[in-house]
């Protein structure tokens, strides 16, 4: 069997950021999955807002996901028959939230996108996309967000732009964020970096002084 991670131990405080690093293949987007449960550990211990998840099944699991989890991706994973404002109401649709088109739109309105809630994401740019999908990362108020690449597809202004109102949410609904990035620079901006190479952490840094 294939070893993608071993003797990888930490925990993250409640409300603050850290970035996984690393080189290709050395076991981010992985580590990513099995922290936001997405993927399961063969071995190990995983607490997700403080529930073993290993012990869950899938079912389970994904419960908690829709009730305290958001998700960024690099590829931004919208739904391409339903328009920016109903995209950003599927997770609250999920949990049986009520005013979630009127809650959706204020979010939408928060990136800049409250003219464009009509649009289907073939009529959005990569960053209006990337938009749509901090939107309804945030529309469960999650406890924990999960941002894997989410500038990765961006040229550089627009990935600015998106990290501006990345953290910036964050700060505003007290989320803790876990980012998985290539960009040093954003890693950065983080409050604490994981390095990962080879499947092993190899180093565990506060950004702060």
């Amino acid at each position: 069997m294939l070893e993608v991670l071993s003797d990888i131990d930490f925990e993250i405080k409640k409300g603050s950021s850290l970035a996984i690093v690393g080189p290709s293949g050395s076991g981010k987007t992985t580590l990513l999955g099995l922290c936001a449960g997405l993927d399961k550990a063969s071995d190990g211990t995983v607490y997700l807002v403080e529930e073993n998840i290993n012990v869950l099944n899938e079912d389970e699991r994904a419960a908690i996901r829709n009730k305290h989890v958001g998700f960024i991706f690099q590829n931004f994973q919208l739904v391409p028959t339903l328009t920016a404002l109903e995209n950003v109401m599927i997770p609250m649709e999920l949990l049986g939230k009520s005013q979630a088109r009127q809650t959706a739109m204020n979010l939408l309105t928060r990136v800049g996108l409250g003219d464009r809630s009509h649009h289907y994401p073939s009529q959005l740019s990569g960053g209006e996309q990337q938009r749509v999908s901090l939107a309804r990362a945030f529309s469960n108020e999650p406890k924990i967000l999960f941002a894997d690449e989410p500038t990765g597809n961006l040229d550089d202004g627009t990935g600015q732009s998106i990290e501006k109102l990345l953290f910036e949410l964050n700060h505003e609904k007290g989320t803790t964020l876990v980012i998985v990035t290539h960009d040093l620079e954003l890693a950065a901006k983080t409050d604490r970096i994981i390095q990962l190479k080879g499947g092993k952490m190899v180093s565990d840094k506060s950004t702060r002084n």
